[in-house]
């Protein structure tokens, strides 16, 4: 295992979209060996709870958890402060919240990685969900512009709140290093090998044109989850994050 392969297989995010722990192990023990990060969601930490991230730590995987907070300040201060806790590796929430609630989720963070000798987590932002296209943003979310812009206005807002990237499609990443710098992060959903189903998302890239783009990380779930071999599906990606 090259150096370079370590490296990009660990800016390869797989998307745990299991129903239940049993499900997401099965996966896990076919991709055994891939140094990987694995992105636990809302409705495998619903079902499976603290000790499945517990146990995906204990099998020495980086953890992203991805819960999309959203709520008042003091509420976010302290969802931040248990996720951190937990050990993980890096957590989210919404932009829209506002700098005082970014500001609170690392807050809330710090205290607990001081109380618990941790690092502190890497505090990511959503921005728009990659599943938003123009018309929805402009007239059912009610935010007139286009997308990129506000994107790129959230990105500007998480980073005077301190915290260390955002979540975007792969689309908007040139924009956001460009306002907020190549120190910040970049996590990028929407991501579809060539010849994959485009599924719900709206605003997408291949493997291989978010990493030449800038992406820090970039999100893969179905290509992966759906396949009739996930392990080489994985593989296949990280050669192509490789040949990029």
């Amino acid at each position: 295992m090259t150096s370079e392969y370590k490296e990009m297989a660990g800016r390869l995010m797989v998307a745990l979209d299991y129903p239940d722990a049993d499900s997401a192990r099965q996966l896990i023990d076919r991709l055994e060996g891939i140094p990987c990060y694995m992105k636990v969601g809302m409705q495998l930490f619903y079902t499976a709870g603290p000790s499945f991230v517990k146990e995906l730590k204990e099998k020495g995987y980086s953890v992203f958890l991805d819960v999309k907070m959203h709520d008042i300040p003091n509420t976010v201060k302290g969802g931040s402060h248990s996720v951190t806790r937990l050990g993980v590796d890096m957590f989210n929430v919404h932009a829209a919240g506002g700098k005082e609630m970014m500001s609170s989720a690392l807050a809330g963070a710090k205290q607990a990685a001081e109380e618990e000798g941790f690092t502190v987590p890497t505090i990511i932002a959503v921005t728009q969900l990659t599943s938003t296209n123009q018309a929805t943003m402009n007239n059912e979310i009610g935010i007139p512009g286009d997308v990129e812009a506000v994107v790129v206005r959230y990105a500007s807002l998480a980073k005077e709140a301190g915290l260390h990237g955002v979540v975007a499609s792969p689309l908007e990443v040139t924009a956001i290093r460009e306002a907020c710098g190549h120190d910040f992060y970049t996590v990028t959903p929407g991501i579809r090998p060539a010849g994959s189903a485009v599924g719900d998302q709206s605003r997408i890239l291949t493997p291989g044109q978010a990493i030449s783009g800038g992406s820090s990380y970039i999100v893969v779930g179905r290509p992966i989850t759906a396949s009739e071999n996930p392990r080489a599906a994985a593989e296949q990606i990280i050669e192509e994050m490789m040949n990029q």
